[in-house]
């Protein structure tokens, strides 16, 4: 079957009923803006071609009697965005209770992987949505505790029940007695507790937790998607570059956190060390086909290399074999045909039982192996005099509140490469804006060389 499916922003998805059931949920932490963007100038550039198109095999025998599986296993599956392929004939497998990384390049489809998952544009066991933390009066935790509709149903009946019973109506007390066992089995009374604490590892101070989601910047409200989805304890839980928007503290606790996860996870993130220390299998994206290595980010590397070694090999006996041919007397369509087609002989020759009806397409010739790298040229700036740029006896605030800054002198030379590190929220950001002139100081100034022009990665990427 074929299916076409206009682009739908989601930040996750998840059941709505128990959390043993709730077999998806997706926390996308990439910037909304710069996803949007994205995608407006992607339609704007041809509005004819602003689906997603996707191809699945038919279902298996074998495939049915996974439907209500927990493994997901999708196999033979296309996906191509505005004309340009992502996945073609691609094979999905993800076993209960494995901790995967998902690796690639940029741009080549990990996260529309993940969010077709999410929206059931593939067929995998059945998943509902659940809509993305909103600025509104809710405090943070109470946005956490929301997550779990089964549980607020309860609580829900419970006081319906209850209000019934306190009017004389005994005959719903065997009913309330069940509700009680229900909230027993899923720790009810525990959750706020274990609410509070997942929020505290995101780097929430208690005030924070009870403060209103209106009153949080963006960054943060994607911490208590975060926080929600870890709440939940789904089945299979999908995380795009969760470390993206947290400090250092943060991402050291939910390292250690999901190294206790008990069920699935598929994380895509740029982050070595954080693939390193939490994931028991890395799926590599790779000329839109996806390929399995057990053990975590550095295992695969090590095996990578190994099967890069190997492909070479097989490509120098391929271009051997064409040179052969050709020197007998073959032409070099002649010689690429019969190379071929020993290629689709061993193929079928070692195709499992059960996969006669898979696919004849004929093998096509190996490519040349190639390491992907990417380059970046600086040109060498001619020297500047100084002051290169700086600060000087700067304090700085926002409308009279606590002073982020004061009394701070700091420059920057020509040899200078600086990390900026520090928790969310004491002035990380503002320190650049005051460099660039973006902000001025509340006392004292800012100097810079008049050849100075700065330029953000928004418009690199415009």
């Amino acid at each position: 079957w074929n299916l076409h499916l206009r682009t739908r922003n989601l930040m996750f998805g998840t059941s709505e009923d128990a959390v043993d059931r709730c077999p998806l949920l997706l926390v996308s932490l990439s910037s909304q803006m710069e996803y949007e963007r994205q995608l407006a100038s992607v339609r704007a550039q041809n509005a004819l071609e602003g689906d997603f198109s996707i191809s699945q095999a038919e279902l298996s025998s074998r495939q049915a009697m996974l439907e209500n599986a927990s493994d997901i296993k999708l196999e033979r599956f296309s996906i191509s965005a505005h004309g340009k392929e992502l996945f073609v004939n691609a094979d999905l497998l993800i076993v209960a209770g494995r901790r995967y990384g998902l690796v690639g390049p940029n741009g080549k489809g990990k996260t529309t992987l993940l969010k077709h998952i999410a929206n059931r544009a593939l067929s995998i066991p059945p998943q509902h949505r659940c809509s993305p933390v909103v600025a509104d009066d809710t405090p943070a935790v109470q946005a956490v505790l929301k997550a779990d509709t089964r549980r607020l149903k309860l609580l829900e009946d419970e006081r319906r029940l209850q209000a019934r019973l306190d009017k004389g109506e005994d005959n719903v007390s065997e009913e309330l007695e069940k509700v009680y066992e229900e909230l027993a089995a899923i720790g009810a009374a525990a959750a706020e507790a274990k609410a509070r604490r997942i929020l505290a590892g995101l780097s929430f101070t208690p005030e924070m937790q009870n403060r209103p989601t209106k009153r949080f910047s963006g960054g943060w409200r994607m911490r208590v998607s975060l926080a929600r989805a870890l709440f939940m304890e789904p089945t299979l839980l999908m995380l795009d570059e969760p470390t993206n928007h947290l400090d250092l503290n943060a991402v050291i606790w939910l390292n250690n956190y999901l190294q206790g996860w008990k069920k699935t996870l598929l994380i895509v993130s740029h982050d070595q060390s954080f693939l390193d220390e939490v994931c028991t299998d890395i799926i590599h994206l790779d000329n839109q086909k996806l390929y399995y290595y057990r053990g975590n980010y550095l295992t695969f590397k090590k095996m990578y290399v190994q099967k890069q070694k190997e492909m070479q090999k097989q490509y120098d006996k391929q271009e051997k074999k064409l040179k052969d041919l050709k020197a007998g007397g073959k032409s070099t369509k002649q010689a690429e045909k019969q190379t071929k087609d020993a290629l689709t002989r061993k193929q079928q020759k070692g195709r499992k039982k059960g996969q006669e009806e898979e696919s004849q397409d004929a093998q096509e010739l190996l490519k040349r192996p190639r390491e992907y790298t990417v380059k970046f040229t600086f040109p060498n700036p001619p020297p500047l005099s100084p002051p290169v740029l700086g600060l000087h006896s700067v304090d700085f605030d926002y409308d009279r509140q606590k002073p982020l800054f004061k009394n701070v002198d700091f420059g920057i030379d020509m040899e200078s490469r600086i990390c900026i590190v520090g928790p969310n929220g004491v002035g990380k950001s503002t320190l650049l804006l005051l460099l660039t002139g973006k902000l001025n100081p509340t006392k004292g100034e800012m100097r810079k060389n008049h050849r100075l022009v700065s330029s953000t990665q928004m418009l690199l990427g415009g």
